[in-house]
């Protein structure tokens, strides 16, 4: 019987060790290597910054314009007719003074004829009166009717050239002709217009801007313009001209910039994105486009500021070199002005030689220890394709 109850307590002594080892290795360990692991300083982490650079920018004034042909008119007929010939193919180029249309002149062409021979009579017999009127026997009434009657019929010939030069239409100045409106054998009208005819090179953009912005420009500043068509290509002119009013109803002034087109890409009434480049040049700080925090409370940049501070006793990273230097995150509020090639430039709250994080920013905080990595995030220098 005793043996019995050694032997319970000695197998109850041995149950509560197991158990007491169990509860030890399966609950209390995990938790104190849990609290451990949390309480440990967490080792710096690594970012990519890039330092603000200090440029000298000339500020641009955006506007939407319109491209306008040097020189462009819609060809019409001045009289009445039957299209007899066509000298041209849609979309040639043409010099000032070619014949493009010629309509009937078969009617005029023979009151030309009679008429010519009657100016010819009348020229033979005012030489007839002028004779008679040297030699004393004709009156000075004779001699001023056979005049008259010269110039009459010289104002009759004139007046039917006119016709026929009306009848053949001729291009106005050198340019491009557009699609033809007219066939052979057509009937115009007066006043019909029968081709476009365009001088594209040079070409105008004429564009408005806010009257507040009038003394920003002047006479010969840059201008750059985008269209829908070449979006990828920038087409580079200056101002001509500033209109001497301003409209009342939007407050703006007309500017007109002059481009030069040799390869005719810009055609009259294509949309155009403008931009003014003021001839005065600004000193500014730009940075990464992606170095931008954007949020409903303002922009922000982290800026990477190195740490006089010594760092908390924590294991070494074995991952990190020694003498990597450490850097605090400080979020600052910035102002943003213009974008351009994929940099912003940034007109208070930073200052050029700071470096500021470009990539990663939702995984980082204010007053966070970090290390810098050696080579900037790609994104952080490419400009982001135009879509």
């Amino acid at each position: 019987m005793k043996k019995t109850a050694l032997l319970a307590i000695a197998f109850l002594i041995l149950a509560g060790a197991l158990g007491g080892f169990g509860y030890y290795h399966y609950v209390m360990k995990p938790a104190q290597e849990k609290k451990a692991l949390f309480e440990r300083p967490r080792p710096p982490a690594t970012v990519s910054a890039i330092a603000a650079e200090g440029a000298s920018w000339r500020s641009t004034i955006p506007a939407i314009g319109t491209v306008k042909a040097f020189q462009g008119v819609d060809v019409a007929a001045e009289a009445a007719g039957t299209v007899e010939s066509i000298s041209f193919t849609s979309g040639a180029d043409v010099e000032r003074g070619a014949i493009l249309v010629i309509l009937n002149l078969t009617t005029e062409t023979a009151e030309l004829k009679a008429a010519q021979a009657q100016l010819k009579d009348s020229e033979r017999k005012l030489a007839r009166q002028r004779t008679l009127k040297s030699r004393g026997v004709a009156s000075g009434q004779n001699l001023d009717d056979a005049i008259a009657t010269r110039d009459s019929d010289r104002a009759e010939v004139e007046r039917i050239n006119a016709l026929i030069a009306e009848k053949r239409i001729i291009a106005p100045f050198s340019g491009q002709l557009g699609i033809r409106q007219v066939d052979i054998g057509q009937y115009v009208t007066a006043g019909e217009v029968l081709v476009s005819l365009q001088q594209l090179d040079p070409v105008y953009v004429d564009f408005p801007i806010p009257e507040q912005r009038l003394e920003s420009i002047a006479i010969d500043d840059d201008v750059d313009v985008v269209v829908d068509a070449f979006a990828g290509k920038t087409f580079t002119g200056k101002i001509t001209s500033i209109d001497v009013q301003i409209d009342q109803s939007t407050r703006n002034i007309l500017v007109r910039a002059r481009f030069a087109n040799p390869d005719k890409q810009l055609l009259p009434g294509m949309f155009a994105n403008v931009k003014v480049i003021e001839a005065a040049a600004q000193n500014v700080v730009t940075v990464a486009r992606t170095a931008v925090t954007i949020s409903l409370l303002g922009d922000s940049v982290f800026v990477a500021k190195p740490d006089t501070a010594k760092p908390a006793a924590a294991k070494p990273d074995v991952a990190k070199a020694p003498s990597e230097p450490l850097f605090t995150l400080e979020q600052r509020r910035v102002t943003v002005g213009e974008q351009r090639d994929g940099k912003l430039a940034i007109t208070s709250g930073l200052k050029a030689g700071e470096m500021v994080v470009v990539a990663g920013q939702n995984k980082i905080f204010n007053g966070q220890k970090v290390h810098l990595a050696k080579t900037p995030a790609l994104q952080a220098t490419t400009p982001r394709p135009r879509p």
